[in-house]
């Protein structure tokens, strides 16, 4: 039975064989706009998880400031310090913190033989390499060793090794920060940098040895990454656990500046969900216009094949095995025209590549391109559009000719 619709169905495509393949273009060309749409808003939202990830998804930078309410007596205007204490209540009280790093800052003279360069210092513990998912591209980063027997070492930024380096080698040499002389023990590879920032031109040594550049009782931040989602509970701990140590209130922001990754995530996120819906409904549209050819061509099929329906209703056809038949051949040349345009979209990603985006307002940043890649999620989503299309064009025609009066169709010249 399924067999002999098919056959029909592919005999009356034969027969009007232009048209029909018209209607399958117009079919492939709105399934391969909803597939590449659809490619695009999955790819903007990676590159903006890529470009989260490239400084670590998951940091929260937690900087000291001044209070602006009253509190506990105190006036408001009171300088609030961050110290090591802060770091082991952190430490206790932050659900499922997984590390955690103290953070001091100096812009130092760093010299290198002739060459000599202010560059920005950080003194930090091992753990905020994991934080800011900084990557090695030479000898590695701190640990505890080089901390706890405050060794003079140096990790330089990308930026940082060409400028006092230029090309030659700089694992194992030696440098002069402010006078102090360190070993280089390893060099970050370049990450994504905007603009005027210091981010390739990064010194880290240990937060242990930064005593000898400058006083480093009171913190100059403290930065922590954490297992789990509940960005917004962290967040709120942090907030309330230091507010009651330095008895400030935890609504006053301005007492303590609290940098959440998720949450500037989470914003974005809303934003590319946005995005994708926005793509998706301009790509249903478009699927709707080749929906709509298809429809045209099976009302002209109906109406031309207007006495040979009254026949097959003569010789004992039902109305559903009509209704069938029509549907059979809107659904075959729904289904030839999808896996067209889907080829069609495969060939359109993989010439394309990339879409700049990241890289066109920072350096080192083609991870922050958008990639067309058509993933199997894409394609389902797709293919779902193109079925529901596809049935809701074909039923209008296939129930007009399902409901023809066999004795009309019959007289009908």
């Amino acid at each position: 039975m399924h067999r002999d619709l098919l056959q029909q169905a592919f005999a009356a495509m034969r027969h009007d064989l232009r048209k029909t393949i018209l209607t399958m273009l117009g079919m492939a060309w709105g399934i391969a706009t909803v597939v590449l749409l659809l490619a695009y808003g999955q790819g903007f939202g990676g590159a903006i998880n890529n470009i989260f990830q490239s400084f670590g998804a998951k940091a929260v930078g937690i900087f000291p400031g001044r209070t602006t309410l009253e509190a506990g007596g105190n006036k408001a205007g009171v300088e609030i310090r961050f110290t090591k204490d802060d770091i082991e209540l952190l430490q206790n009280v932050v659900p499922l913190v997984r590390h955690i790093s103290r953070e001091s800052d100096k812009q130092s003279t760093v010299v290198n033989g002739s060459r000599s360069f202010a560059l920005p210092v950080t003194g930090v513990d091992p753990p905020a390499g994991a934080i800011w998912n900084l990557e090695m591209g030479e000898g590695r980063f701190l640990n505890d060793e080089d901390n706890l027997a405050h060794r003079r070492v140096v990790v330089l930024g990308y930026e940082a090794k060409t400028k006092l380096f230029s090309g030659m080698e700089a694992f194992g040499k030696d440098v002069r920060i402010d006078g102090v002389t360190s070993r280089v023990v390893g060099v970050v590879t370049a990450r994504m940098q905007e603009g005027d920032s210091d981010i390739n031109r990064q010194l880290y040594i240990p937060f242990s040895v930064m005593d000898a550049l400058q006083d480093t009782r009171y913190l100059g931040g403290i930065w922590l990454d954490y297992e789990g989602l509940d960005h917004d509970k962290v967040t709120r701990t942090i907030r309330d656990s230091l507010a009651l140590a330095h008895n400030f209130k935890s609504s006053d922001l301005r007492a303590v500046h609290v940098f959440d990754a998720q949450k500037q995530l989470a914003q974005f996120n809303i934003i590319t969900m946005g995005l994708k819906v926005l793509l998706a409904f301009i790509g249903t549209i478009t699927l709707g216009i080749g929906g709509i050819g298809l429809m045209n061509i099976m009302l002209v099929t109906v109406t031309q094949r207007t006495r040979e329906i009254g026949v097959e209703k003569a010789l004992g056809a039902r109305k559903r095995d009509i209704l069938f038949q029509f549907l059979a051949e809107a659904m075959v040349i729904t289904a030839v025209g999808g896996l067209l345009g889907i080829v069609l979209s495969y060939l359109v990603s993989f010439s394309v590549g990339s879409l700049t985006l990241y890289s066109a307002m920072a350096q080192h940043a083609e991870a922050g391109d958008i990639r067309l890649v058509v993933a199997p999620k894409t394609l389902f989503i797709a293919v779902s559009i193109l079925a529901v299309v596809g049935v809701i064009s074909a039923m209008f025609p296939a129930m007009r000719a399902a409901n023809l009066d066999p004795i009309e169709a019959l007289r009908y010249e």
